[in-house]
């Protein structure tokens, strides 16, 4: 199982919300690309990016946060938030970025995502799942859809988008354990690559979750906080 550190912006900060309440920020460093370097030093060899501002707004903020880490490491970079327009994707590749992560965009404009898979290849592009309840949410988080996440994982599986990041809001921020029976559910009816993201607090929960069948991990909050400490995960990596 990969293990991916997240690193959130707002302001060119990188902060950590409290199950998406933007109202709920604790900034953490002034610098991403410090911490981002501080990762690639334990060995780390992937980054979760994620433009906080992006997501509220109409297209990508904080692009410069992006080529910076891009450019002064190695690690290889999925980045999400604010990715709405071709023009988006475009920048964000040309940036440095390995993969999108389409969230929002998945429910109000699934053409231009399909059409996307086919420019770009379904190994660039990962389907951004955040629920509430199990319905997705939207806009930063600020709004909850219709669409549940199993429809919104069935709609996309079959054009072959098959890597999946799932947030449960209620559990990201909160350091009380990931969000174990969804993404057995999700398993047990999908077969995707699954990345499981929120709630994680100890190398226990990345134990189980890699024992479920999880691809990858992403962690947030648990580092910021030293519940788990970049020595840690030298070691697994």
């Amino acid at each position: 199982m990969r293990i991916i550190p997240a690193i959130d912006i707002i302001n060119a900060q990188c902060v950590r919300l409290s199950q998406g309440d933007y109202a709920k920020k604790t900034i953490y460093n002034q610098s991403p690309l410090e911490v981002a370097k501080q990762f690639e030093a334990n060995g780390i060899k992937y980054l979760h990016l994620v433009d906080l501002d992006g997501a509220k707004a109409h297209g990508v903020v904080n692009l410069k946060v992006l080529e910076a880490i891009a450019t002064q490491t190695d690690l290889q970079i999925d980045f999400g938030g604010g990715i709405k327009s071709e023009e988006d994707v475009k920048a964000v590749f040309n940036a440095g970025a390995r993969q999108i992560t389409v969230g929002s965009i998945a429910i109000s404009n699934p053409e231009i995502v399909k059409r996307w898979i086919t420019t770009y290849g379904k190994e660039q592009i990962i389907l951004g799942a955040d629920c509430k309840n199990q319905m997705i949410a939207t806009q930063g988080w600020t709004n909850t859809s219709s669409t549940t996440i199993f429809d919104l994982i069935e709609s996309y599986r079959v054009l072959g988008l098959d890597r999946v990041i799932c947030t449960d809001i209620a559990k990201d921020g909160m350091l009380n354990g990931p969000s174990v029976a969804l993404y057995a559910s999700l398993l047990e009816r999908f077969n995707i690559k699954l990345i499981a993201s929120g709630g994680v607090r100890s190398i226990e929960d990345l134990t189980q979750l890699k024992q479920m069948g999880c691809e990858a991990a992403i962690i947030g909050k648990a580092l910021y906080e030293n519940k788990i400490t970049l020595k840690q995960l030298e070691t697994l990596c």
